[in-house]
Order: structure tokens, then sequence, then C-alpha cells
């Protein structure tokens, strides 16, 4: 049995008066110093873990205000405070172990657009993309670009300073701030602006903050011009945080922001920005050219750059081959082919932007030319010319997705960030380059590269096990040598994600300058304390050091190897914060996007499990030997547990099993998550052990049942249906914690089947075929959803296959066993799963192919039936639309139409070419099928019909599916679960992609769902 786990050491009693004397305030946001908050926010995508003493979540500039006056008290002056956004950042610029300030919860919202003066107002927690969705139906959008753009906030761009791919374009982010709203340390809230000289000396004379920080910087930017214009380096990634090199702008304005923008919280909070928006170029292209050597492509990117291109971006042969294994390949394999049968082993995206084709085509022309007249019989191995937003986008996604994919690299090993956005002047990148892979060679490192070579950045990430004590000392040694490297070559050790723990390098890059950049933080911070250690700290205080801050690596050592292998769907979270993506059509996270909760996303849910490994380790619990079902000696215990529980027992146990409860085991992670995080898995044997110690709820052992009583409630549908219906029967299930149930179909599939001539398939049946019988036959594996409570879908599919010219047959009703998957009973798990395996296994010896229709149920197969089972137990079963695809139909029957789907998230997923499937079926029968971006439906299997999920899963539909489900028309969906919740929340019923496909076939008969024909 697993032991109560202790909390970590509570706050400190200064946080605790802190945090009272705020609620005292008038404070309206949230506070946060429980275990779960503070585990999940003590990590980024850095390799630091740093736990803080609180999270403070304000909703709007007065709750800053509030926050900043009651620091600058006497009695807090000890408080430390670090803002953060969507925590995206490499190098800890927001970790702390004084107080989280996160403004990314309450305060996202879009103030204002003015389209006719060209810019945004926005709150410091708005995404970047979710600002250029809103700016898109005006065809304008906020041009400074990153790979986190979906996840990243306006407030963490700006205080980086954030820029990447087409920053020789369009600049840094600094280049589009206008204004900037900043509550400083004593609670001053400061719109900040350039300003006049006359304007500069009415504010210089204020007595207060903003006038001290004012004369400040213009004494500054005027005794030491000459020295400033000296010091810092030419490069198109300036020396940003506290930049003194653009005090003044071009117009001669004293410029405030040029020190705000990329401070990373040091210097003041930002609350909300004025922004600078552009108009969308109308036109694009990408010209992907490829090479035989990853060197080659970066000398040959200075040939490059005279063509004009808005950006011109590398990827090296290691990113590639992850790309190629990863679902983002699919969009793109047309555009970066073989070359005589060998990869690339280099690339470089040239893209051209413009208003009119016209300009595009020639430029492109121009770059297309010149590579034609030179061959390719070089370094040079081929082109292809991306035309259009649409494939454009695919293949920047793909290099977006490099950094993630980098950390998706087998093994312990795996490449993490800390020395990998220096900036050198372009022409120096090459050697530069050569000399860097030969330090990281010389330590036998591994090591993946991806950057911006028209502006001399080259993301290196090297592959360290930061869980090797010796290993570790690498980080102090490489860094070292790479900043003496860029200091050879002109450049920087920050050329674009900012310098949070690598400050210690401040005073070598600013030199003589760095007296003056600890006079600013004095000037807005004279008492150190926000985000102290980075940047620049105040005489007598120290600046963090890349080996002083405890790593994440420290804490997963303490796990032991074996439970860290059982658990690596867990353990390999690099903190990227993928699962943050703001955008309600992308499947992940759907509890994450509803709830705002950061503990309810993939990344929360892998660092709480990570702690509480940690914890049963260090409490001596041999956490595989505990696993399998509770034992019956152990109930006495587990009722005095969960008595003590209901009755408010402190275990960090339960504040795993809160976030864990709140995950749809949906399994967008698995697919969407580039280091492939898989919740579903690590919260199943979570679960497992978790109810060793205490009861499960009643609800869990009825929905762990559901397949295996299915039969028998069939056998009497009218009497289950009314009692379901029913006050009472509503009430009972009320009672187990659950909101309501389907109904079910009160359909004799046996009967059916013999009324088409068709049986229930056996080996032998199956032996006794023809070559040419079994060639055209298939057998359908139920499933207990569309078997039992949505029957005529089964029917449908078996219709649609005889029209078509195929025999099939019926697998015989087996538990597939997902639903105890999902609650963790695992050793049941294993049992049904092994049963059910055994009964495929011989129908596909047959040689006759297996075929699922509900496409959760189905994809259990090749995934948690090959972890319970291993790969060679588990047979073949393809989705439905996988093996129709590579059928050639003996009918040809045409219609039109035209269709839009909805699939599951599930199969978005973890199966997106199988959507192309249908697809093409449809494009076969004349029919046209667009696929629709949209997120989860909300329901995920039982998740939908607990109690208490019900508002969440509510919640989770509105986002997305509520939208898509308003113009029904020629709306399909693949999911049941998702079929069931449409019927709940939209009072509609869509049919399977199946059924609207036959109803489209026979002509003259619109395309409905089973149960309204069944009603009728």
């Amino acid at each position: 049995m697993i032991p109560r786990l202790a909390e970590i050491p509570a706050p400190d009693a200064l946080t605790l008066r802190f945090l009272e004397a705020l609620g005292d305030s008038g404070f309206t946001g949230d506070l946060s110093d429980d275990d779960g908050a503070r585990t999940v926010f003590a990590t980024d995508n850095s390799v630091y873990q740093l736990t803080p003493q609180a999270v403070i979540f304000p909703r709007d500039v007065a709750d800053i205000a509030r926050v900043m006056r009651l620091l600058a008290e006497e009695r807090f002056r000890a408080v430390k405070l670090a803002p953060r956004g969507g925590g995206t950042g490499t190098n800890g610029q927001s970790l702390t172990d004084g107080i989280v300030f996160d403004l990314s919860r309450h305060m996202n919202r879009i103030l204002e657009i003015n389209i006719a003066e060209g810019w945004a107002r926005v709150e410091a927690g708005v995404v970047k993309d979710q600002l250029n969705a809103a700016l898109l139906p005006h065809g304008m959008f906020f041009a400074p670009e990153l790979s986190t753009s979906n996840r990243a906030t306006v407030g963490g761009m700006i205080s980086t300073d954030a820029s990447g791919q087409g920053s020789c374009l369009y600049g840094k982010t600094r280049n589009h701030v206008l204004g900037l709203r900043v509550v400083l340390v004593d609670g001053t809230v400061w719109d900040t602006a350039p300003l006049e000289s006359e304007a500069l000396r009415e504010a210089a004379r204020d007595g207060g903050r903003v006038g001290t920080i004012l004369r400040l910087l213009d004494t500054i930017g005027r005794e030491h011009a000459a020295e400033i214009e000296a010091q810092f380096p030419k490069l198109n990634r300036c020396l940003t945080g506290y930049d003194l090199a653009h005090l003044r702008d071009k117009n001669g304005r004293l410029d405030p922001n040029a020190v705000l923008c990329g401070s990373e919280g040091t210097l003041g909070v930002l609350a909300e920005a004025r922004l600078n928006i552009l108009p969308i170029p109308k036109h694009v292209a990408l010209v992907n050219l490829r090479y035989s050597s990853f060197d080659a492509a970066l000398r040959d990117a200075n040939a490059l750059i005279g063509f004009g291109a808005a950006s011109i971006e590398t990827v090296d042969s290691k990113v590639l081959g992850l790309a190629q294994r990863d679902i983002v390949w699919d969009g793109v394999r047309e555009y970066l082919p073989d070359d005589n049968g060998a990869p690339a082993r280099g690339i470089n995206l040239i893209e051209f932007v413009g208003d009119s084709a016209e300009a595009v085509e020639a430029a492109v022309a121009r770059l297309t030319g010149t590579l034609d007249a030179a061959g390719f019989a070089g370094h040079r191995t081929g082109y292809t010319v991306a035309w259009g937003e649409a494939p454009v986008t695919r293949i920047w996604n793909m290099r977006k997705r490099a950094v993630g994919l980098l950390g998706n690299m087998p093994g312990d090993k795996r490449p993490i960030p800390f020395v990998e956005d220096t900036a050198v002047p372009p022409e120096n990148l090459a050697d530069y380059i050569a000399e860097f892979r030969a330090l990281l060679d010389e330590r036998g490192l591994d090591y993946g590269m991806f950057g911006h070579v028209d502006a001399g950045v080259l993301h290196v990430r090297p592959s360290i096990d930061m869980k090797d004590p010796k290993q570790e000392l690498l980080i102090r040694e490489v860094t070292d040598a790479v900043a003496a490297l860029t200091h050879k070559y002109g450049g920087l050790l920050w050329g674009e994600h900012g310098k949070g723990i690598r400050s210690e390098f401040s005073p070598r890059f600013f030199g003589s300058l760095y007296p003056l950049l600890q006079a600013v933080k004095a000037g807005f911070d004279p008492h150190n304390q926000l985000n102290p250690g980075k940047i620049a700290a105040p005489d007598g205080a120290a600046l963090l050091r890349v080996d002083g801050v405890p790593t994440r690596g420290q804490r997963d050592r303490t796990v032991p190897e074996p439970v860290r292998a059982a658990y690596d769907e867990a353990m390999h979270c690099n903190g990227n914060g993928a699962c943050f993506n703001w955008d309600p059509d992308d499947a992940m996270c759907p509890s994450w996007k509803a709830t705002r909760e950061r503990r309810h996303s993939p990344k929360g849910r892998a660092m709480l499990v990570k702690e509480w490994l940690r914890r049963l380790a260090v409490a001596g619990t041999d956490t595989l030997a505990e696993r399998g079902r509770p034992r019956l000696r152990d109930l006495p215990a587990r009722i005095g547990n969960t008595l003590r529980l209901r009755r408010g027992e402190g275990d960090f146990n339960h504040a795993v099993k809160e976030a864990m409860d709140g995950c749809l085991a949906c399994k967008s992670c698995v697919g969407g998550c580039p280091i492939k995080v898989n919740v579903p898995s690590f919260r199943s044997k979570f679960l497992e052990l978790y109810h060793t110690r205490y009861l499960r709820p009643a609800k869990d052992h009825l929905v762990a049942q559901v397949e295996r009583m299915a039969p028998a409630l069939a056998r009497m549908p009218g009497l289950y249906n009314a009692l379901v219906g029913s006050g009472l029967g509503t009430a009972a299930m009320r009672w187990v914690g659950l909101v309501d149930s389907p109904k079910l179909s009160g359909i004799d599939l046996g009967a059916e089947l013999r009324r088409r001539g068709l049986h229930f398939a056996s080996p032998a049946a199956l032996r006794a075929l023809s070559d040419e019988e079994r060639a055209r036959s298939v057998v359908i594996v139920q499933d207990a959803f569309t078997g039992f409570y949505e029957t005529g879908l089964v029917l449908d599919v078996l219709d649609l296959l005889l029209a078509l010219g195929f025999r099939p047959a019926v697998a015989p009703f087996r538990a597939n066993g997902k639903a105890q998957h999902v609650h963790g009973f695992l050793a049941d798990f294993a049992e049904t799963a092994r049963s059910n395996a055994t009964m495929l296994r011989e129908l596909g010896a047959t040689g006759v192919p297996l075929v699922g229709i509900d496409p959760s149920m189905t994809l259990t197969y090749r995934a948690e039936y090959v972890e319970a089972l291993g790969r060679e137990a588990v047979p073949e079963v393809l989705l439905l639309q996988e093996w129709l695809a590579k059928q050639a139909p003996a009918a040809t029957a045409q219609a039109a139409g035209t269709y839009r789907l909805l699939p599951h998230c599930t199969e978005r997923t973890n199966a997106l070419a199988s959507l192309r499937d249908w697809q093409s079926i449809y494009a076969r029968h004349g029919l046209k099928l667009e696929i629709l971006a949209a997120g989860c439906c909300g329901m995920a299997g039982t998740y939908g019909h607990e109690a208490e999920h019900r508002d969440t899963s509510a919640a989770i539909y509105a986002l997305s599916w509520e939208r898509h489900v308003a113009s029904p028309d020629g709306l399909v969906a693949t999911g049941y679960s998702c079929r069931s919740q449409v019927k709940r929340f939209g009072a509609v019923s869509l049919p399977h992609p199946a059924t609207a496909l036959l109803q489209a076939l026979r002509v003259g008969v619109p395309a409905v769902a089973p149960e309204q024909r069944e009603a009728a």
C-alpha cells in the first residue's frame, strides 16, 4: 500500500502574512499556496526547478497595483515576486523561490483593435495566436514570430523581446510596442510612450517613481551615448533588456519602452500593451532547398540573402529525421522528397511574401533561376516550391515543432536548452557553428540544430542526461566555452530567448556599461524585489549562476531507474508547453482550455506525477511492487484512510488525484505533444496505486463493468431504457456520481445479420472461404457502444460494404476494456485484453482483415493493448476508413454533395492520415469531404456522463463543437462519444461518415443518423 505523502515545506511565515494582507486589501484574483500549484509553477521550458512560495493570479490592473503597493511596505521588503506569462521560457526567466505572479489565467482579454490607426491594445496574458486570430478578419497581424506562438503571451514576448522567423523583415517585439501600461514597485500605474523634449521635462518634474526613472534614463542617454554606441554590437538580435542603445528613438524622443522590453519582469509588472499591427501579405511562397550536408546549408545561406526573402530558416538532418517520425510529416513530405533514395542532410527554407502574386512569383523566379543555372551536382541536391498559405503554414509548423521534436529523441540523454540561441553576424555563422560543433563533438555530445540563418541565430541543443551528476557538470563547461566562442565571432550568448539564469554573463557582455544597468535596476526596483538575480543586480546582490540553481534532473534522479522507465511518458516532459495551445479548434488539451488551470494540462500532470514518484522514493515505497489489485487485508485501512480523506486529511496523493480526475483520457497529448507525454497511460498507473490506499467511488466500478453488462442489458432494452429515463433511475445514477446514461438501440444484431445473409465470424467459417471470397471479405470488430447503443450504425456499415461488393462478417462480442484502463483497473484490463486479443488473433490468422468502427475503441488495440500484452500478442485492427481506402469497390455508384467531418480527437491526433482516407473514399463516389478544425467535444467516453465533470464537459463542448454544430447540414462525426455529446448539448443527431455515404449512394435519400431512422 502506498503511504500517505507529506506536503512540501509550507510557505514561509512572511509569505503567509503577505497573502493574508493581500486578501484583506480587496484583491479580487486568486491566491494559491497549495502543493499542487507550487509544484506545477516550479518549472518552465528550462532545465531548472524552483518551487515558489505561492502563486498569485490578478484579475486586472487594480489587482496588480494592490500587490505592488503591499510589496513596497517596509514589513514586506523581503518578499520576492516574479511575473509569469505562458511559462515557455528556456532560461528560467519566470522561475522563483518567491511568489509567482501569473498574468495568463485572467488577464487575457483583447481590449481594443483600431484598424484605421493600425494598433491593438491587449492585456499581458493574451496569446500571440489569439491576437492574430482576432486580427485575421481585418486582414492584419501582429508580426513578431516565434515557435511557441500558440501559447506564448504578449507579456512574455515583450518581457524577453522575443523574435524568430522573419525578424530581418519585421524586427523584434520591441519594434512593435507603441506603449505599455506598467505597474511599478510602489503601485504606480505608468502608461509609457516615447517623449518629446518638452513632454520629457514635464514628466521628469514628477517627484514620484516615474520622475525618478525618467531623469535617470535621460542622464544615461546624454552622458554615455558614445560609450553605448561603441559597446553595443551591431546585430539584428541586439543586446535586449535594459536596451540603452535605443533609449532615443529615430525621432530623438526618449523611449522608456527600450529598457522595459526584454526586462524579464525585473523592472515592473507589465499589465497591458498597445501594439503596432500590419497588413497580412496577400501572397506567400516558400522555396525548400535541400543539401547533402548541414554545413553546406549554412555556407550557402549568405548567397541566398540577397534575393529579398522575408526569412531564411535552416534545419539539420537530426531534426528532419525526427519530423519524419512525427504526425507533422504527413503534411510536408511532398515538399521534402528524397534525392536518389537519400533524405536531405540539411535544408534552407526561403520565404517570399508580397501584396501581389506577380511580385512573389518574380522573386521566386529570380532565386530558382539562379539555382537552376548553377545545377545540382554539388552541395545543393534539389528544391521544391510551396505556393500559398496552406502548404507554407504546414512547413513552418514542422519547423516550429523542431524544438519539441528534439526533446523526443530516444534514451535518457535529451537535447536541452542552455546555449541554444546564440547570435553572430550572419557572415560568420558557418565558421562559428563549425567550431561550436567541434567543441560539442570533443565532449561526445549529440545535438540537433535549426534556426534563422538570415539573422545569424542558430538553435543548438546538446543532449545531456541531467539525472547524471557528472553530465550535469557539462552545463557550466559548455556554457563557458560557448560564451567565449560568441565573443570571438562578435556575437551574443543570448540572441532570442532572454537571459534568465544566464544573467551571470551580463557583466562580461555589457562590459563597462554594466554599472549603468545596475543603476537602471535600482531606479525601478530599489529593494531588488522583482525577479531578483536576473539581468542586473544592485551592488551587494548576486546574479544567478547557471550551475547555482536547482535543476529538474536533480529531483528526477531520486526516482529509481526502473520506476522512471515505467513512467517515462511523464518523466521526459521537458516543459515546452505545447499543451497550453490557445486555439479552441486544436484538440490538445481540453481540460486546460476549459479550466485555465495549469495542473489540468499534460505538463501540469506530468510535473505532479514526477514529484509524486520522488516522494514515494523518499518514503521508501517500491512503486512497481505495489501495482495490482488492492489486497483484501488492506480493506480496513483503506476504509479508514477514505474516512480521514473526507475529513480533510492532507496528503500529496490527493493533489495528484485532483489533477488526474480532470483528464478526459482523450489521448490528444499522445499525438499532439512533441515529447509524446501520455497522460492516460501514467494516469491509469497512478489511479491503480492510489486506490491501494483509498476506496474507489461506486461509479468507477460501474463504468469499468459497463461493457460486460451490455449483452445482458440488451436482452431487455425496453425495461433498461425506461428505468434510466425515469426519475428513480436518474436519482440512482446521481447517487453513484453519474448524470445520465445512453439508451440501448433495442435491435437484435444477430437477427439483422441473418436477414442480410450474414453471420458472426468464426475461424472455421473464415478458413472455409475461397481465395476469391477472402479477398473481398472483412470482419467488423464489435465495440459495446456502437454494438449495443448505436446498432443502426453497425448495420449501415454492413449495408455499405455489401453495396460496395464486399463480404462483411461480424466478430462475436468481447469486451474491449478501454473503460477499465481509463479508470486504472489495470489488472482487470490486462485480463480483458488478453481474452479479446486471443479471439481476434484467431480470426486474423485466417487472413481476413479486422476492422473497427469507433476510432477511440479501435485505436486502443494499437496502444493500450500493445503496452499491456506486447506487440506480438495483438492483431492488427484497422479503422474502417484505413481498410476501405485501400480497396477497389466493385460498385462505382456516383453521388453529389459536400460534407464536413468532425473527427474524434483521438483519431485526429493519433491517426491523422486516416482522415484523408475518408476524403479519398468520398471523392471516389463524387462527394467532397472537408475535415473541420475542431477541438474536443468534451464527452471522451464516460467523462461527460460523470456528475463531477458535467460542467467542464459542457464548457469544452462550447469552446469549439458548439460553433460547428450550429450549422449541422452535411455534418458527420466519427466518434460515438462525440455524436452522443452533440445530442445532449446540440439537440442534433449527426450521422457517421459511413451512414452519410450509404444514404448518399441511395438516390434521393438524405443522410440521417441511424437513431433517426430507427425512430421512424
